[in-house]
């Protein structure tokens, strides 16, 4: 630590790093804990930020982003972090602005969510999109986000930067917004693979700079979301998703060197993937993320002890009694263990739950963790 508090780039030292050291297979004194969508329309202040203004606009604030990502986890306080203690901040952002970098309108639609207007349906439409070199300096605005985030966090705990996987981003390029199917989507894997992977080689090749830009911009950890991975059985993700999540840890850790930048941990969570925990343990990443289908003694044995585990309660779980949620979060932590693990939901939270029970939820992580270690 440097006289005046600052750590190696000019950032607050930080002094709560429990969460990297989990994520980098360490023992901690308790289990750390954070929640996907933790900046998030369950919370009163994010609605009220968010009503000035449409979606995509607040993304490109870093000023908004930095409240809304501050403002996690759950209070109608301002300074929620303070009081209820999570072990990471992810940024508010979203895994979408990257096919807008790439030339592509995106817009949310009120109640029913993101829509392309344009969508890719023919394999020429390609040709449309931008070259994925210039996706980083598109993005410069969150890195901005991530910048100032990580100045006015001070320190109390690391900022995670996060992407969508290619084969999500994909989805929704080509089904132009969300789909209980993906049809449209598996189609292209069937009927055009050669344009398939074309796709997925562009939005990797747009991924690497876009998340190792964020990492110099102040990320200390990184998580892909390959949200849509449910939607491949084995053999499809096998052959469409696996070889790039596998490409973009490669080349972010390549590149991060290559810049002379520290190594940061890395994330998959592959929703639905269970039939892949094996692959993506191997993948290159330190933390596999689990959905709230996966049982946690299951994976564990498929994926050995060389990564951390991050998951995997069953987000609904939030709308039990507070005394509920301890008990399911005892359970929890009892199975996976207290080393090599990180907890958090199983998915993100939803726009309905009460605060107060995301507030349940980090305490009882907390309490038992450090009562298990005690045993």
């Amino acid at each position: 630590m440097e006289a005046n508090g600052l750590g190696p780039q000019g950032f607050p030292e930080l002094k709560n790093d429990t969460f990297l050291r989990a994520a980098w297979g360490e023992e901690t004194d308790y289990t750390p804990v954070w929640c996907m969508r933790q900046a998030g329309r369950y919370l009163p202040e994010f609605r009220e930020t968010r009503a000035a203004q449409d979606f995509f606009s607040t993304c490109r604030s870093p000023e908004a982003c930095c409240e809304l990502t501050l403002q996690q986890p759950v209070s109608c306080f301002l300074q929620p972090l303070r009081r209820f203690p999570l072990d990471a901040a992810i940024i508010f952002s979203d895994i979408l602005v990257v096919p807008q970098a790439l030339g592509m309108e995106v817009t949310m639609v009120p109640g029913k969510g993101p829509s392309f207007p344009e969508p890719l349906r023919e394999e020429q439409d390609l040709e449309r999109l931008r070259d994925p070199e210039v996706v980083a300096s598109e993005l410069g605005y969150v890195f901005q986000a991530i910048t100032l985030t990580r100045q006015r966090l001070a320190g109390r705990v690391p900022l995670i930067g996060f992407a969508g996987a290619p084969w999500t981003l994909m989805t929704y390029m080509v089904e132009g917004g969300g789909s209980s199917t993906m049809a449209q989507a598996k189609r292209w894997l069937y009927q055009r693979p050669q344009a398939s992977h074309q796709l997925l080689r562009i939005l990797t090749d747009a991924l690497v700079p876009y998340l190792v830009g964020q990492v110099a911009a102040g990320a200390q950890a990184l998580q892909l979301f390959e949200s849509h991975a449910g939607h491949l059985g084995p053999q499809l993700f096998n052959k469409f998703a696996l070889p790039y999540i596998r490409d973009v840890a490669k080349q972010v850790k390549a590149r991060l060197r290559e810049a002379g930048l520290a190594p940061v941990p890395m994330i998959i969570f592959a929703k639905d993937g269970h039939f892949a925990l094996e692959e993506l343990a191997q993948a290159g990443y330190e933390v596999v993320g689990l959905d709230w289908t996966v049982a946690p003694k299951k994976a564990r044995e498929c994926v050995g002890k060389t990564v951390t585990l991050q998951g995997n309660l069953d987000p609904c779980a939030l709308y039990a009694s507070e005394e509920e949620i301890g008990q399911l979060v005892k359970q929890m932590l009892d199975d996976f263990g207290p080393h090599r693990y990180i907890a958090n939901l199983g998915h993100g939270l939803y726009p309905d739950m009460d605060p107060e029970h995301v507030g349940a939820f980090v305490d009882a992580v907390h309490k038992h963790s450090r009562l298990l270690r005690q045993n």
